[in-house]
C-alpha cells in the first residue's frame, strides 16, 4: 500500500499512476455514439476548467474490505473497494485543481450491497441518533449531490427519508414523482455557484434521475407512494427550468446506465438504461455521470440530435473502485460561460490508500458489523458441503433452491400465477462451501452464495424446462460405462464457447417447492439429448405445462447463454439480494434440518445405470 499522500505533488504523483485511459468507439443498440476523443489539453483563450468528480454504486462499501470472509476485499481483477479510497482520490484532484473549481457527485445506490449497509438498515437500523455510516463518509467527503439509486428504496420509504435527512447534500429524483400529485418526491437539480477570480461566478445545474425500474422491483415499497416518469421524458421537463434558472453548465447526474436496454422487457414504456438517450434526445445537457450499470465507463462522447453538441458521459464501475474526472473548459461568450471543450478518465482506487480520517470515523461501525457476521444465527443438524456438489444431488444447494422457491412462490400469491407450480435454479458455486454440523454464522451461510445476484421468476413451459436441464447438462463430459470415475473425467467440459472447460457456476440445478422435480442425465450419449425420465410429482412433464422458475438476475439476463430466460414473462423481480435472503432464512428458522429440503432428486447414469464418481 502506498504511504498516505500529504501534499500535492505527493497527489499529482498519485493522479499520474491511477489515470484511465478515455474509451474507444462503443456501440449503443438503436444509436450508437460519437467517438470517444482521446483526453485533451484545454482550449488556447479558455477562461476556466471546472472538474467533475464523481462515484457511482458504492453499495455500501466505506473500506477495502469483504465481511463475508472477514478479509481484505479482493476479487478476480483484484480490484480495491471502498469510499475512504475514493476519498483519497478525490481530495487529491481538489489540491491539484483547487477546491473551488472541483464538483463532486455521486449516482446512486449507496445504502445496499454489504453486510455494513444491512446491518444499519435491518439490525440497528438507522434514526435520529443512529447515523448511517455512507453518510457519515460521504458528509466527510464533501459531496455536491447525489442522485437516488434503485437499491436506495430496498428498505423502504421511511429509511430513506432517514437516509436523505442524515446527508449535508441533496438526494436528488426528478423522475420519483408522488403517486397522488405527480409532484417530484425529492429534489429535481440544485444549482452550484462556482466563484471564479475577476469574473462573474459559473452557475452549475445539477439533475438527478433514476432508472424507472424502481416500480417494478421495488413495488411493495413505493406503491401508493411514488410513481417513476421515464428518464428522457422526464429530463424535457427539468432541464429547460434549469436552464431558465441560470445555469451556464448542466451535469446530471443519473442513475441509469449508458447501453439502452431493460430487463423488465415491456412492462414500463421507458428503457431501463436510457443515459445515452438522454444525452441524444434531451438539449443543453454538458456531462453526464452514469450509475447502475457497474461497468466501466472511462469516457464516452455522444452527440445530441437537436444541437450536434457533444455530451461527455463517464461511469466509474462501482463499490468505488473508480473516481470518475470529468474537465468541463469553460469561455465567456456574449457574456454568459459556455462549454467549449470536455474529457473525461477514470482513477483507480488499486493505487489509493484509505483517507485516515474516513477510516477512524467509521471504524466503529466497521468492527459492529464484523462481530456481526461472525454471530451465531442458527443451527445446523448435519454438515452440509458444496464438494461433491457438481456430481450428485447436495443438500447445500437444494438449501439455496428452497430460499427462492419460498421466496417467490409467497410473492405470487394473489396473482395470476398464485397456484402455479414454483421450480428454481442454482449451482454450486463452491466446492470449499461448508455449512458446519453445530452453530452457523452469518459467513457460513455466506459461502454457500459467492456472487451479488438478485432474484427473478419468469415463466417456462414444460418443454422450455427440459431445454434448459439440457443446456445445463453440456457441462458434463460424455463417457462410456458406469465407471468408478475421477470427478475431472465426468465434469468442466470443453466446449466451443468454454475451451478451457465449463465453470462449475455454468452448470444448474434445478428443482421444485411443493413436489419433487426429478431427471435423469445420461451421460452416454451427447449433450442435447441426456435427460431422461423428467417428472413433476410422480408425473412425466409435459410440453404445456406451465412453471414458474425461481432465477438470479445473472443467468435471467443472458449469462452463460441458457436457453429462452432473455426472453420469457418475468412474474417476479423484488431485486432482492440472494445472499442475504440465505441469511435471513437461517436466521429466521433457527435451524438448517437438511432432512426437511433435501431428496435426491437428479442423478447422473449411463443408459439407465447410475454412474459411480470418486
Amino acid at each position: 500500500m502506498h504511504p498516505v499522500v500529504r501534499n500535492v505533488a505527493s497527489r499529482r504523483q498519485l493522479l499520474t499512476m491511477t489515470m484511465i485511459g478515455g474509451a474507444g468507439v462503443v456501440g449503443v443498440a438503436g444509436a450508437p455514439a460519437a467517438e470517444a476523443k482521446p483526453r485533451c489539453r484545454p482550449k488556447p483563450g479558455h477562461d476556466l476548467r471546472l472538474t467533475i468528480l464523481g462515484t457511482t454504486d458504492l453499495h455500501g462499501h466505506v473500506y477495502n474490505w469483504d465481511y463475508f470472509k472477514d478479509a481484505e476485499y479482493d476479487d478476480t481483477a483484484h480490484n480495491d473497494v471502498g469510499a475512504a479510497k475514493c476519498a483519497t482520490l478525490i481530495q487529491a484532484v481538489r489540491e491539484e485543481r483547487g477546491a473551488d473549481s472541483c464538483i463532486t457527485l455521486d449516482a446512486g445506490d449507496t445504502i445496499q450491497g454489504t453486510p455494513l449497509a444491512f446491518y444499519y438498515a435491518r439490525i440497528e437500523p438507522i434514526s435520529k441518533t443512529v447515523k448511517h455510516p455512507m453518510a457519515l463518509a460521504m458528509n466527510k467527503i464533501g459531496y455536491d449531490a447525489a442522485a437516488l439509486g434503485n437499491h436506495e428504496f430496498n428498505y423502504g420509504m421511511d429509511l430513506l427519508r432517514t437516509f436523505q435527512s442524515q446527508l449535508h447534500h441533496p438526494l436528488l429524483g426528478a423522475n420519483a414523482l408522488d403517486w397522488n400529485t405527480g409532484k417530484p418526491a425529492f429534489p429535481s437539480y440544485t444549482m452550484k455557484r462556482v466563484h471564479v477570480r475577476g469574473h462573474k461566478p459559473v452557475t452549475v445545474g445539477i439533475v438527478g434521475l433514476v432508472t424507472p425500474g424502481v416500480a417494478i422491483w421495488d413495488k411493495a415499497n413505493v406503491a401508493d407512494k411514488i410513481k417513476f416518469n421515464g428518464i428522457v421524458e422526464q429530463a424535457k421537463i427539468v432541464i429547460p427550468q434549469v436552464k431558465r434558472r441560470g445555469a451556464d453548465v448542466i451535469v446530471v447526474s443519473c442513475h441509469s446506465g449508458a447501453d439502452t436496454s431493460s430487463s423488465y422487457g415491456d412492462a414500463l414504456p421507458w428503457p431501463e438504461n436510457a443515459s445515452t438517450l438522454l444525452a441524444q434526445q434531451v438539449p443543453d445537457i454538458d456531462a453526464i455521470l452514469v450509475g447502475h450499470a457497474h461497468v466501466e465507463i472511462p469516457q464516452r462522447f455522444v452527440t445530441n440530435e437537436q444541437t450536434g453538441k457533444q455530451v461527455v458521459l463517464s461511469e466509474p464501475l462501482c463499490f468505488g473502485e473508480r473516481v470518475t474526472v470529468m474537465d468541463l473548459d469553460l469561455r465567456k461568450e456574449r457574456g454568459r460561460w459556455q462549454v467549449v471543450g470536455s474529457a473525461a478518465t477514470l482513477l483507480n482506487s488499486n493505487t489509493a490508500p484509505e483517507d485516515p480520517q474516513i477510516a477512524a470515523l467509521l471504524r466503529p461501525a466497521h468492527e459492529k458489523v464484523r462481530s456481526y457476521v461472525n454471530g451465531v444465527i442458527g443451527t445446523c443438524t448435519e454438515e452440509m458441503s458444496g464438494a461433491r456438489a457438481v456430481v450428485e444431488d447436495a443438500a447445500a444447494v437444494d438449501l439455496i433452491n428452497q430460499v427462492q422457491a419460498e421466496a417467490v412462490k409467497a410473492a405470487l400469491v394473489g396473482s395470476a400465477d398464485e397456484n402455479t407450480p414454483v421450480l428454481s435454479i442454482a449451482a454450486p458455486f463452491s466446492r470449499t462451501a461448508v455449512i458446519p454440523a453445530g452453530d452457523v454464522t452469518v459467513r457460513d451461510v455466506a459461502g454457500l452464495y459467492i456472487y451479488d445476484n438478485t432474484l427473478l421468476g419468469i415463466k417456462f413451459t414444460g418443454a422450455q424446462v427440459k431445454q434448459y436441464l439440457e443446456y445445463s447438462a453440456i457441462y458434463f463430459q460424455q463417457v462410456s460405462g458406469a465407471g468408478p470415475f475421477e470427478m475431472d473425467d465426468v465434469t468442466n467440459a470443453v466446449t466451443e464457447a468454454a475451451p478451457n472447460g465449463t465453470p462449475d457456476y455454468n452448470y444448474d440445478v434445478m428443482g421444485g417447492l411443493d413436489a419433487r422435480l426429478t431427471y435423469d442425465i445420461d451421460l452416454s450419449v451427447p449433450s442435447g439429448s441426456r435427460i431422461r425420465n423428467l417428472a413433476y410429482g410422480d408425473t412425466a412433464v409435459g410440453d404445456d405445462d406451465s412453471f414458474v422458475i425461481a432465477i438470479n438476475n445473472y443467468r435471467q439476463s443472458g449469462g452463460g447463454g441458457f436457453p429462452n430466460v432473455t426472453t420469457a414473462p418475468v412474474v417476479y423481480n423484488q431485486q432482492r439480494e440472494i445472499r442475504q435472503m440465505i441469511i435471513d432464512w437461517v436466521t429466521a428458522n433457527k435451524t438448517i434440518d437438511p432432512s426437511t429440503f433435501h431428496t435426491i432428486d437428479w442423478r447422473l447414469v449411463s443408459g439407465g445405470t447410475p454412474i459411480t464418481v470418486n
